[in-house]
């Protein structure tokens, strides 16, 4: 069987270089390179802790696609180039795996567009750990019952978008199976602005930025004398590589956009 060629864009984060070790133990996949705007130089040794591994992680993702001809890469960049890169990854014919949050709508369909008119795929993934995905599985059927609901995620202070992406698909579902919500006529009164969170179609949510976290995420359902919690922890990104492995795979089966691992469970 021929492997899936990988590259792997801002190899030099958390993220990146958690998924340069998982691809590199997958046999059906070939790392066939790394880049990082960060990058000085270093081999993959540096990040695996190998000095005998000498790949070297390059600045410029365009010039090493150019160079290496993978069919795919997955990207752990930042908000602020996550679009301008993709697009420019898509154009060049090599389907995306998107990690970097905080993609509009409007750029979605644009990415969409792109990717459908050279016949390749892009998957952008908020979350790539599998529990997460149930928690927000859990969370649209709860809502059927429930519809008062407010999300509370809390992740790493480096993390520069708020909310998470997670949290905003998680409020997308719950709006699609929730019946419409009878405005309550309370006038709220914020002393302090935004301390009731932020409001994504009458779901509230609230992001916390603290050391000591990865990434956690509440869904709190209210009701008549009850209340529903549904939590899920990431407490290591080692737990997000079995979902980025599996979506991987899967992309050889993609034209278009994919928004959510939900959609290739």
């Amino acid at each position: 069987m021929e492997k899936i060629k990988v590259v792997v864009n801002g190899a030099l984060g958390k993220m990146g270089s958690e998924t340069v070790k998982a691809v590199l133990n997958e046999p059906e996949l070939e790392l066939v390179g790394m880049a990082d705007i960060r990058s000085r130089g270093e081999s993959i040794g540096y990040i695996i802790g190998d000095s005998q591994l000498d790949m070297i992680i390059e600045n410029d993702a365009e010039k090493l696609i150019e160079l290496t001809r993978p069919a795919l890469i997955i990207d752990f960049t930042s908000p602020q180039s996550v679009f301008d890169s993709i697009r420019s990854f898509l154009k060049m014919g090599v389907s995306c795996v998107v990690g970097t949050t905080g993609l509009s709508d409007a750029e979605l369909k644009q990415l969409d567009q792109l990717a459908l008119s050279k016949g390749v795929g892009v998957a952008v993934i908020p979350n790539f750990a599998i529990g997460a995905v149930l928690m927000m599985k859990f969370a649209r059927e709860a809502a059927r019952y429930f519809p008062d609901v407010e999300i509370i995620e809390l992740h790493h202070p480096q993390k520069l978008d708020s909310p998470s992406g997670t949290s905003i698909k998680t409020a997308e579902l719950i709006n699609e199976a929730r019946s419409a919500r009878v405005p309550s006529g309370i006038r709220e009164i914020e002393k302090i602005p935004g301390c009731r969170g932020g409001d994504a179609d009458a779901v509230r949510i609230h992001s916390v930025r603290l050391p000591g976290f990865v990434a956690h995420q509440e869904v709190i359902f209210g009701g008549l004398g009850q209340s529903l919690t549904i939590r899920h922890d990431s407490y290591d990104r080692v737990g997000f590589m079995p979902g980025v492995i599996m979506v991987i795979k899967k992309m050889k089966e993609i034209k278009g956009l994919v928004y959510g691992m939900d959609n290739l469970l």
